[in-house]
């Protein structure tokens, strides 16, 4: 979303150059730190993806220590990292805008039209796009931008990240309801049988509606759209309280954070299952079951979040930035490289194309990832040494400002 235009924001700015010690921003006033953030997010989101085959692991589920260990690791935070990025990228845009006395509020409502539009048409692909859930909820962020207060924004984020809707369906459940003691409407899958047999056109017409439901229904029964705007009103309050721009100003605090989150993301892991197994005991009934195991699944994901997020800045920010640097460029292309991984590993995994979901096991998966991240890191560094933006980007960009004259192109450098 905002910013250059990526799905989880890309601040508004050329500059490129390393960035000078002691914050996060480059000489040029990118803020480098976000772009490796992001782009760790979406190279661990893919390999998840890979891992899962796009969804069909879950047909025909084989678990196995590699999957077990990537689920573990990636899953449901790499997604959550996105979304934080995306409401910090939303303050940059506003505020940005405000500095030079411009209201960018409709523009950014007109930005999140556009991607809606990119995201349906990713869904036809892959129906696991969430762009379109990510530009729905963005539009809650130009109201909650109106509220100054940041110790309001941070009640509003820490009431979405405790799973209110999944409370209410535990409680509901224990009580007898029956729509919170129903079988999940998300359970209901019309889409998967047709990935698994179906071909090119059969897979578009499903992803047009029928097989987007449970994705939906997903995000609704499992409490995510609540996820997704807490994040965002958390990565708002970063970006006003200038956390990114001026890392040193948390070197006190950051080490303490980051050994509690690993230790709570350790507890919540190796004890949800027997918390699972006592809460069952209880006998409560099935809804608020599937509840209470969501929200602790909810609590792992965001204290796993915390983790990484810490962890990769905590690289960036001493000696070892030499390791994590490289994600900055794709970072700066996220939106690209999201739908172009779809457009290129769907079509090897579903039915329609070379049907590998069935025929690599999880060693295989693994390795075609790392490679696949390896090379995607590599052209992204290629790209952007000769062009300012994705094509993507450039695309939205330019769709934003409906303008046809955005720098596309990197000028060479003057000789002299």
């Amino acid at each position: 979303m905002p910013g250059t235009a990526d799905i989880a924001g890309t601040p508004e700015s050329t500059g490129s150059a390393p960035p000078t010690s002691g914050n996060g921003s480059s000489p040029r006033g990118r803020l480098d730190v976000v772009d490796v953030l992001r782009g760790f997010a979406l190279m661990a989101l893919f390999l998840v993806h890979v891992i899962e085959s796009y969804e069909l692991f879950w047909a025909a589920e084989k678990p196995g220590m590699i999957t077990d260990i990537v689920f573990a690791l990636f899953m449901g935070k790499s997604f959550s990292l996105l979304a934080l990025c995306f409401g910090f990228s939303f303050f940059i845009l506003m505020d940005r805008a405000a500095r030079r006395g411009e209201d960018f509020t409709a523009r950014f409502a007109w930005r999140l039209l556009i991607l809606e539009g990119i995201g349906f048409l990713h869904a036809l692909i892959y129906r696991g796009d969430i762009m379109q859930t990510l530009a729905a909820i963005g539009f809650l962020l130009l109201l909650f931008n109106r509220i100054r207060s940041n110790a309001v924004l941070l009640g509003g984020a820490a009431f979405c990240l405790i799973g209110p809707s999944l409370i209410v369906q535990l409680v509901a459940g224990a009580l007898g309801a029956g729509w919170a003691n129903a079988p999940a409407q998300s359970s209901v899958d019309p889409g998967m049988p047709v990935y698994l047999s179906g071909d090119l056109w059969q897979v578009l017409r499903v992803n047009l509606w029928a097989g987007q439901q449970s994705k939906y229904w997903f995000f609704l029964e499992y409490g995510r759209m609540v996820q997704i705007l807490g994040l965002y009103l958390l990565g708002l309050v970063l970006g006003r309280t200038n956390f990114f721009g001026d890392l040193a100003k948390s070197r006190g605090w950051r080490p303490v954070a980051l050994i509690v989150a690993e230790l709570l993301a350790i507890l919540l892991f190796v004890g949800r299952e027997p918390a699972r197994e006592a809460f069952v005991g209880l006998q409560l009934g099935v809804g608020a079951n599937r509840a209470f195991w969501a929200l602790i699944n909810l609590w792992l994901d965001l204290a796993g979040t915390a983790f990484w997020a810490l962890l990769v800045i905590a690289l960036y920010d001493g000696p070892a930035r030499r390791l994590v640097q490289p994600l900055a460029a794709p970072g700066r292309l996220t939106l690209t490289y999201y739908i172009l991984q779809s457009a290129v590993f769907v079509p090897i995994f579903y039915h329609y194309g070379l049907g590998k979901y069935d025929d690599w096991d999880a060693a295989t998966r693994l390795w075609v990832a790392m490679g696949a991240i390896a090379v995607q890191i590599l052209v992204a560094h290629w790209w952007l040494a000769r062009f300012q933006y994705g094509p993507i980007e450039w695309v939205w960009r330019a769709l934003t400002y409906l303008r046809r004259d955005v720098p596309f192109r990197r000028e060479a450098p003057a000789r002299g």
